[in-house]
């Protein structure tokens, strides 16, 4: 069985190497990892230093969003002939020892999607960030009717199957609710499993800010009707 690790980067040469590292020290036993780092444009030295890890880059020549790299991350691995694919955030936000509890149960045939929730355990979490998380929740809800108790998460596990269905059609961060949407339009079968967030002053400048937010739920909208950015 392979799995796909799918980084979307930009701008990330501070912290790169070090998710890279930590996702290349987990063992996940009878499985074949390959890690692909979408540069999404960066205009630092984000794409030099994960080719020097010894993964696969792949280089957008402009910066597209994190849906755009993330299309990118899915065609790569679905050519390579991933039987799993694990999306994860660049900022260090994520443990990799979550992974394999992302992956256990579509390996073991259970689901098609395993959405990783930083709130079923939400200690810790800023509280204007578990505000943000709930009005993105409701949203997510009303606009594709599928419900979670984290629909902005980045650490997330689908299927061969799941991944060959699901339509990326947004660029942003509305890419995260779209991705739940089409869960929903392909009746995937799916489950939540906690995951802890690493919080620190990089990763918390990181992700939508209340700006940024109003303009995802635009867009969102604008998806709904079909109408993509």
């Amino acid at each position: 069985m392979k799995l796909a690790i799918v980084i979307p980067a930009y701008n990330e040469e501070s912290i790169i190497g070090k998710v890279i590292e930590h996702v290349q020290a987990v063992d996940l036993k009878e499985i074949e990892k390959e890690i692909v780092v979408v540069d999404d444009g960066s205009a630092d030295r984000t794409g030099s230093i994960a080719q020097n890890k010894g993964v696969l880059v792949i280089q957008h020549i402009v910066n597209r969003g994190v849906g755009g790299a993330l299309g990118t991350g899915f065609e790569a691995a679905l050519r390579r002939g991933a039987d799993i694919i694990v999306t994860c955030d660049a900022d260090g936000q994520h443990s990799a020892d979550d992974i394999g509890r992302v992956v256990e149960p579509i390996r073991a045939g259970q689901v098609d999607v395993v959405l990783g929730s930083r709130m079923i355990n939400a200690q810790g979490m800023p509280w204007t960030r578990r505000m943000a998380n709930h009005v993105a929740n409701l949203v997510t809800l009303i606009l594709f009717g599928i419900r979670t108790t984290d629909s902005q998460s980045g650490l997330r596990g689908f299927s061969r199957s799941a991944s060959m269905q699901i339509r990326i059609r947004t660029n942003t961060y509305e890419v995260n609710s779209e991705m739940c949407g089409e869960i929903r339009r392909h009746h995937l079968k799916y489950t939540e499993v906690p995951i802890q967030t690493i919080y620190t002053s990089y990763s918390m400048s990181k992700g939508q800010g209340f700006k940024v937010g109003i303009k995802t739920l635009i867009r969102l909208i604008l998806a709904k009707l079909g109408i993509h950015s």
